[in-house]
């Protein structure tokens, strides 16, 4: 099993800046793949983003691009998610995600771990 725990939510306005983290404990040397995702009230969970154990990172939700950054330290554990130019649509409930598969996509049932979620909320 892996413990998935996500840091570093809060409010910010348009524009600012947050970085959210993920900390991995457990057999985390079963999982290739972290990504993150969002779901914003009466939607479905969307992908954000993913990052496999070697630093490969497929493309980022369009949404996001060029915005977010994705990153990981595997000594820590830990993946990021820098996020930039923040819009008041960013605003969801922020999970992380891992995935014993290498390349698992944007499938939220493709991922085995899942974290409890840490809330974003931007305002105008």
């Amino acid at each position: 099993q892996v413990q998935l725990v996500e840091s570093g939510g809060g409010s910010v306005q348009a524009g600012g800046s947050l970085r959210l983290s993920c900390s991995a404990s457990g057999s985390t040397s079963s999982v290739y793949t972290m990504g993150w995702f969002r779901q914003a009230p009466g939607k479905e969970r969307e992908f954000v983003a993913s990052i496999t154990r070697s630093g490969l990172s497929p493309p980022y939700a369009d949404s996001v691009k060029g915005r977010f950054t994705i990153s990981r330290d595997n000594a820590k554990n830990t993946v990021y998610l820098q996020m930039n130019s923040l819009k008041p649509e960013d605003t969801a409930v922020y999970y992380c995600a891992a995935s014993r598969t290498v390349f698992p996509g944007r499938a939220p049932p493709n991922y085995d771990y899942w974290g409890q979620g840490t809330q974003v909320t931007v305002s105008s």
